[in-house]
């Protein structure tokens, strides 16, 4: 998309000087004498940036920004070198920024790039409103600038006539989220939306599952046709989980699907029509597996067009790893009623520590399990977590002391569930074994309570 910006000043020459300076680096560019003048421009051409002189016949600066208040688009303002105090009240009325003249060229472009970023982005954000999975979604990704590209990337590819997408990223890293998320934003939004692990069967059962299946004689219509998942998502998405682990042979027809968008089935003879936009993820490294044979490298270079990398969460900011915490409190709050919705500062300080080797998928579960434990609690604190959360263990007592594991395992329990205060459902999860298999063992070591 070209950068737009709109030129409104009453000096002819420096309208021809700035506006052939944004042409010559490509952007569309449009000039006005006067602020009414402009107004109907920018309501016409809706541009990105508008660069407006405060001091205006008629109509002044302060009036187009506050005709411009609320719309899609970034103001800089125009002013003299003595007359600073009135930029800043422009800014504080809603401009982006000022320029005093006579300007320097080189910081007018820095301050017009940093407008039309905060202008996408701001659009970015508009897209999803009105979507669950979209407007927190976006928020959710983080405010750092490795993950502003991954929502600018998600963003474009959403809205593009790509039909097919690939996703990369460590396992856990929140692939699958973000193909909902991607599918959810884009025009196909209200359509089906389905997922497929590729590793989930063998050939014959996934290609049935894919393309369908047509038993009955060739050229007749069949009751025995079934009808495939390619089928079913005519219109919207197919997520394909683990696109690394596709048998080859489905690898194949999978890439004639993507290209002519129409399928075969199983057994069939007919093309069947199919509108689907495929999301592919791996955690795999797909150029590795192509030069072993495993995987077709005209179908990498179908899905490798625009891929998008999804960050481990141990390269996110801060502010992102809140973003996640936030928005992971908010989607387990429906089922954990009484759950506290808050940290304590201690709890938050363990997981800002933390590795996250299973990243994002891990997050998640920690906290699910901490919400189940810390119900009636005012906030989930250290006591909820894991034990690997819990900081280390004492120091070991260097007086041999033999015991069996048995032993081992029954003091274990019997702390546990003291912790829990003889609740067996809290003191399961934490051991990580059904209820059932606690009371047993409760009965097999005779612990008391």
């Amino acid at each position: 998309m070209t950068d737009s910006i709109l030129l409104i000043d009453d000096d002819v020459a420096v309208l021809r000087v700035l506006g052939t300076f944004f042409e010559q680096r490509g952007w569309d560019v449009y000039r006005e004498l006067t602020g009414e003048a402009g107004i109907t421009t920018f309501e016409r051409a809706l541009t990105d940036v508008v660069l407006v002189d405060l001091n205006l016949p008629g109509m002044d600066g302060f009036e187009v920004l506050e005709r411009l208040r609320g719309c899609e688009t970034a103001v800089i303002v125009l002013t003299g070198d003595g007359d600073v105090p009135t930029a800043v009240r422009a800014m504080q009325s809603g401009a982006e920024n000022f320029l005093t003249k006579p300007l320097n060229l080189t910081q007018l472009q820095a301050t017009a790039d940093r407008a039309v970023e905060k202008v996408r982005l701001r659009r970015v954000n508009r897209t999803l409103i009105g979507q669950s999975a979209t407007a927190e979604g976006l928020d959710s990704l983080g405010s750092s600038a490795l993950m502003r590209e991954v929502a600018r990337q998600v963003t474009l590819l959403a809205h593009s006539d790509r039909r097919a997408v690939l996703l990369q990223g460590e396992s856990g890293a929140g692939k699958r989220w973000l193909a909902r998320l991607l599918h959810d934003v884009s025009p196909r939004g209200s359509a089906p939306y389905i997922e497929v692990a590729c590793g989930a069967g063998d050939a014959a059962w996934l290609e049935a599952e894919l393309f369908g299946r047509d038993t009955g004689v060739a050229g007749e219509a069949s009751a025995e046709r079934r009808r495939g998942l390619l089928e079913v998502a005519d219109g919207g998405t197919l997520f394909l989980d683990e696109i690394g682990d596709l048998p080859l042979e489905i690898q194949a027809k999978l890439l004639a699907m993507i290209e002519t968008q129409a399928i075969r089935q199983a057994g069939g003879t007919r093309e069947i029509p199919a509108d689907v936009r495929i999301i592919a993820a791996t955690a795999q490294a797909l150029p590795a597996a192509v030069a072993a044979g495993r995987f077709r490298q005209d179908l990498h270079y179908c899905l490798n067009v625009a891929p998008v990398t999804v960050p481990p969460l141990r390269e996110r900011s801060r502010d992102d790893f809140l973003a996640l915490i936030r928005r992971f409190l908010k989607e387990l709050a429906p089922a954990t009623p009484g759950a506290p919705m808050r940290l304590s500062d201690d709890a938050l300080d363990r997981l800002l520590k933390h590795t996250w080797p299973g990243n994002v998928t891990e997050l998640h579960n920690v906290l699910e399990r901490a919400l189940l434990l810390a119900r009636g609690a005012d906030a989930v604190g250290t006591e909820h977590l894991p034990p690997e959360f819990r900081g280390r263990f004492a120091p070991l007592d260097r007086r041999h002391n033999p015991l069996t594991l048995e032993e081992l395992a029954r003091m274990h329990i019997d702390r546990t569930l003291k912790h829990h205060g003889g609740n067996r459902t809290h003191a399961a999860l934490e051991l990580g074994i059904s209820r059932a298999t606690l009371i047993a063992k409760i009965k097999r070591y005779a612990i008391p309570g």
